[in-house]
């Protein structure tokens, strides 16, 4: 069996491959700049003016417990009391497990902070105003003194929604009765703040009035001499710790779809060509049911199914006759008292049934259903005497 490459195959394998090289080439030369991409999205990983990297990396160098938290929210552990998770603004909502987990979370002991107008569909008890917010920064003041209006006075902050009703466990900050942009409220054991916006924790934000105070003022632990140990979310920016939450979000998987179907079609097309060869077997055109179904067609395409009952009345007559050693001219009456007495078939209607077949073997036309009756029955007696035919030989 050849194991080689067809000439041909071979040239379209370079030709597929050389192209396939010159396009991912392409896509890393022409590939903008990461500097490019201008995300709003206020990430630990984003230098932007939206993003989070200063914030993060503040955090850290004044020794701050905070690590980026790529999980699932079932991860988390707020049993100690001491533990804080950042979502700020997150981009992809929670499903019911992860949406029951943040709950759990929280009334174990954990804390929130919170920032955008996606709240609730973290934490359904939750109301926010239908009222859009004007675009551009505010400067707030805070409404009741609290321990983050003693660290910062004036909060600038460019909302992305007002807060709606108040219950009875929720406190409002920052802004006035009808927009709040800051509110607190517990839950179980546990602490949740939300933030109208995302800018006093922003590269660009964090410098402005006193964001930088309000922002370790929400971090910080003011009940207990440890700090917070801060769980910084990425999880819902899309960042997945798996390898395969990675790939997925690139083009990487259909690129090796792609792959594996031009792989496929070589494989099946190679052994398609080079595989052994075998001819089916072919069915012989003197085989008896073909002659069966040949002559059945043309029976039926003739309308002559009194014809097929008289070829089987004419062949048991035969038969009969020849075995009960009579004339072949003689009367059917007299071969059916023959068989009665000398074969001992006292019951088997053979008079009434030679009477049917030799009628309908006169008619011109004959329902199918009962041409094939009799037929059946006279085919069943010759069978009988073809088994007694035989049975009589190998006696002697």
């Amino acid at each position: 069996m050849p194991v080689g490459i067809a000439p041909a195959d071979r040239k379209l394998l370079l030709i597929g491959g050389a192209l396939l090289v010159l396009l991912l080439t392409a896509s890393v030369i022409f590939a903008p700049p990461r500097e490019a991409f201008n995300s709003p999205l206020p990430s630990t990983y984003s230098a932007q003016s939206g993003g989070a990297e200063a914030a993060y990396l503040l955090l850290s160098r004044l020794h701050y417990p905070v690590r980026r938290w790529e999980d699932s929210p079932a991860q988390l552990e707020g049993d100690s009391g001491d533990a804080l998770l950042i979502l700020a603004e997150p981009t992809q909502m929670p499903d019911r497990k992860e949406r029951e987990a943040l709950k759990d979370f929280v009334e174990d002991g954990g804390h929130v902070l919170f920032t955008g107008s996606s709240i609730s569909s973290f934490f359904p008890d939750t109301d926010i105003s239908m009222i859009t917010p004007q675009p551009g920064w505010k400067s707030i003041e805070p409404s009741i003194p609290s321990r983050f209006s003693h660290a910062a006075q004036h909060l600038a902050i460019e909302p992305q929604a007002y807060w709606g009703k108040l219950k009875e466990t929720q406190l409002a900050l920052y802004g006035s009765a009808d927009s709040p942009v800051v509110v607190s409220w517990v839950l179980g054991r546990g602490h949740i703040l939300w933030w109208a916006g995302s800018t006093p924790l922003t590269n660009a934000g964090i410098q402005r009035d006193d964001n930088l105070a309000f922002f370790l003022a929400s971090v910080s632990n003011w009940s207990e001499d440890e700090p917070f140990e801060i769980y910084w979310d990425e999880y819902f920016h899309g960042q997945r710790s798996s390898v395969w939450s990675y790939v997925s979000k690139t083009s990487l998987a259909w690129g090796l779809l792609q792959l594996s179907i031009i792989a496929a079609a070589v494989l099946f097309t190679f052994s398609r060509r080079s595989g052994p060869i075998f001819v089916p077997a072919g069915v012989s055109r003197l085989s008896p049911l073909e002659f069966v179904d040949t002559l059945g067609g043309l029976y039926e395409r003739a309308g002559a199914a009194s014809s097929a009952v008289s070829v089987s009345l004419m062949q048991l007559r035969a038969v009969l006759a020849r075995q009960l050693g009579l004339p072949a001219n003689t009367p059917d009456a007299e071969l059916a008292v023959g068989a009665e007495h000398r074969l001992g078939w006292r019951s088997s209607g053979l008079g009434e049934l030679f009477r049917q077949a030799d009628s309908s073997s006169r008619m011109v036309k004959l329902p199918p259903r009962e041409a094939l009756r009799l037929v059946q029955e006279l085919e069943r007696h010759a069978a009988n005497l073809s088994i007694r035919a035989q049975l009589r030989r190998e006696r002697t």
